[in-house]
C-alpha cells in the first residue's frame, strides 16, 4: 500500500478535470490517491468546505472526527485536522489516535447535541466503506448525527472544487500542532455503555448463547473487544488482526479484495467456523454494515431486515403503535416487498424511499421511524423506548439485534425467516446490471409513469409505476414497475455505463428471470425512444 500513500501526497489533482473533481456521492466522497481522486488535496478542500458551512449554519460545538482501518484513512484523517485546528475548530478524536466505528460517530453527535443548551456538534469520518484496500473516502455527518442531505453535500461539494483551484490559500497547521489542539475521546466507552438502550442485552446474557464475532480487520474490533469486557456474554472475536492491506480477506465474487459483510465469498473464513457459535457476526471496515451467520449460512440482506421488522413490531411494546404517533417502518425501493407485507401485517404504515440511507435521517432523528434498513446490509432503529440512537447505519447494533431475537425467542434469525415465509409468501430476488450507452443513461432522468405504454408484465398486469418514492416524494432516478405477484426497478450506475436492474417475484425462481426479462426488453424500448 506504500505506493498508494506516496501518491496521496504526492500527486496533486486537476481542479479543471472532471474526473478529478469532488463528487459526493450517496456516501461521501470516495476515490483512489493513483487516480488522482482521492488525494491530500481533496480532504484539505473537502474539511475546509465544511468549516466553511458549519460557520453558516452557526455550529460553534465540537466536530467528532473518525477513521477507519484502509490505508489511506490514517493520512487523510491527519490532513483533516490540520484544517480543521488551523481553523480554530475543538476537535474530539479517538484516544490514543485510534480508530473509529461510524455508529460510534453517530451516537457521539447525538447525546452531545440532546443537550439543549451545548453548542450544536457534528463530525467526519473518512471511510470508504467495505470498499477495496486502496480506495479512501470521506462523508459528513451534521448536527442530526447522520449523512448530510443532498443540499448540505451539493453546497460542500461545490465549495470544496473551490478551494481544489486555489488549494494554497487553505490554512493548515502542522501534524504535532494538531495532534496536541484536539482532545481526545472515548467513543467506545460511551457506545458500550449506553448498549442496553437500543438492544436486550441482558436477555441475551441470560440466554448464554455462543457468540462469535469477525471485525473483518475494521473498527468494530475495540468495539466487541469491549462488548466481552462489560457484559456476561460468551463471545469470541474471531479475528483481531487489523491489517490496511487487508491480506487475510478471502477474494470476492469478482476475485477483488472487499470487505462486504452481506457476501458469502468474503465471509467465508467466518462461515468456516459458524458451527462453532449459536449465531455470529461479520463487520465492514467502518461497521455501519452487518453480516448474519446462523446454522443456515450468511443471511440474505433482504432476509434479514424483514425479521427485524416483524420482531421490533412484536417485541417492542413502548414503540408508539396506535394513532398519529405510531410508529412507521423504513425500506428503500430496491429492498424487499416481504417487509411491506410484515408492516401490514402488524397494521403499521411503510416508509419507502429511494437508494441511500441518508433519507432515513430525518425519521430516525425525529422520531418517527422505528427503524430504517436498505438491501445493501444497512440499517438503524430507535432505543427500546423510542429515541434517536444512531442515525447512520449501525452494523453493531444489528447483530447484537440478531442475538436478541435468538435469546428471546428461541428461533436462530434463518429459522425466524422460513416461519414467516410460511405465512406471508417466498419472495425470490435478483440484481442484475445491464450494459447502456451514454444517452439511454441520461434518458432515465426523463422517465415518467406515461413513459410506461405496456399493460402487463410478464404475465401479470402493471398495477403502478413509481418515478418518485412514496415515503417523501424524492425522485428515484429511475423507475419501479409493480404487479400483484412482483417488481422491478431500474436506476443507472453512478460510475459504470450500466444501469442496475432490482426484481422480485412471489411465484418462482422461473417467473423471477421471466420478470428480468421482460424488464429489459420494456426498459430498451423506453430509454431508446
Amino acid at each position: 500500500m506504500d505506493a498508494h500513500c506516496r501518491a496521496f501526497y504526492e500527486q496533486t489533482p486537476n481542479a479543471e478535470v472532471a474526473s478529478e473533481r469532488v463528487a459526493f456521492g450517496t456516501s461521501g466522497h470516495r476515490g483512489r490517491a493513483l487516480d488522482r481522486t482521492f488525494n491530500a488535496a481533496h480532504i484539505w478542500a473537502i474539511t475546509q468546505a465544511v468549516v466553511d458551512y458549519r460557520v453558516d449554519a452557526g455550529y460553534k460545538g465540537p466536530l467528532f472526527l473518525g477513521r477507519d482501518t484502509h490505508a489511506l484513512s490514517r493520512p487523510a484523517w491527519e490532513c483533516a485536522l490540520q484544517v480543521l485546528v488551523a481553523n480554530d475548530i475543538a476537535v474530539k478524536i479517538e484516544k490514543e489516535q485510534g480508530y473509529t466505528a461510524t455508529p460510534l460517530i453517530s451516537h457521539a453527535i447525538l447525546q452531545h447535541n440532546a443537550d439543549p443548551n451545548a453548542p450544536r456538534a457534528d463530525g467526519l469520518i473518512i471511510t470508504p466503506s467495505h470498499n477495496p484496500p486502496e480506495d479512501g473516502g470521506i462523508k459528513y455527518n451534521p448536527y442530526h448525527g447522520g449523512p448530510a442531505d443532498t443540499d448540505a453535500t451539493g453546497w460542500i461539494e461545490g465549495r470544496a472544487n473551490d478551494y481544489l483551484a486555489r488549494i494554497d490559500e487553505v490554512p493548515r497547521v502542522t501534524l504535532e500542532e494538531a495532534l496536541s489542539h484536539a482532545s481526545e475521546f472515548d467513543f467506545t466507552a460511551l457506545y458500550v455503555e449506553n448498549l442496553s438502550w437500543v438492544v436486550d442485552m441482558e436477555a441475551i446474557e441470560r440466554a448464554g448463547l455462543k457468540l462469535g464475532a469477525d471485525p473483518m480487520g475494521g473498527t468494530a474490533l475495540p468495539v466487541w473487544q469491549a462488548i466481552a469486557k462489560r457484559f456476561e456474554l460468551d463471545l469470541d472475536v474471531v479475528n483481531t488482526t487489523v491489517d490496511e492491506s487487508f491480506a487475510f480477506m478471502p477474494p470476492d465474487h469478482d476475485g477483488k479484495t472487499r470487505m462486504d459483510c452481506s457476501s458469502p465469498a468474503a465471509m467465508a473464513n467466518l462461515l468456516e467456523i459458524k458451527d462453532r457459535f449459536d449465531i455470529a457476526f461479520g463487520n465492514d471496515p467502518d461497521a455501519d454494515r452487518h453480516g448474519i451467520v446462523d446454522a443456515g449460512g450468511l443471511m440474505n440482506p433482504n432476509h434479514f431486515l424483514a425479521v427485524c421488522v416483524d420482531y421490533l413490531l412484536s417485541y417492542r411494546p413502548q414503540w408508539p403503535s396506535h394513532g398519529e404517533g405510531a410508529l412507521k417502518i423504513g425500506k428503500t425501493l430496491v429492498s424487499s416487498s416481504m417487509i411491506d407485507r410484515v408492516v401490514s401485517c402488524h397494521g403499521r404504515e411503510l416508509f419507502e424511499v429511494p437508494v441511500g440511507f441518508k433519507w432515513f435521517v430525518d425519521g430516525l432523528y425525529k422520531g418517527y421511524l422505528g427503524f430504517g434498513g436498505e438491501e445493501s446490509a444497512g440499517a438503524s432503529l430507535l432505543t427500546r423506548d423510542g429515541r434517536p440512537w444512531s442515525t447512520d447505519k449501525d452494523g453493531i447494533a444489528l447483530c447484537l439485534l440478531a442475538a436478541e431475537i435468538l435469546a428471546v425467542t428461541g428461533k436462530t434469525p434463518s429459522a425466524y425467516y422460513s416461519e414467516l415465509t410460511k405465512r406471508l409468501g417466498t419472495p425470490h430476488y435478483k440484481r442484475v446490471d445491464t450494459a447502456c450507452s451514454f444517452e439511454e443513461k441520461a434518458a432515465f432522468k426523463k422517465l415518467s409513469a406515461e413513459s410506461i405504454k405496456a399493460q402487463m408484465l410478464a404475465g401479470d398486469a402493471i398495477t403502478r409505476v413509481l418515478v418518485t418514492a412514496p415515503g417523501n416524494d424524492a425522485s428515484i432516478g429511475g423507475l419501479k414497475v409493480m404487479t400483484d405477484s412482483g417488481w422491478f426497478a431500474a436506476r443507472p450506475s453512478g460510475t459504470e455505463s450500466l444501469y442496475k436492474v432490482y426484481a422480485e417475484s412471489f411465484k418462482s425462481e422461473a417467473h423471477l428471470d421471466e420478470l428480468i426479462q421482460s424488464a429489459q426488453a420494456l426498459l430498451s424500448s423506453v430509454l431508446q425512444g
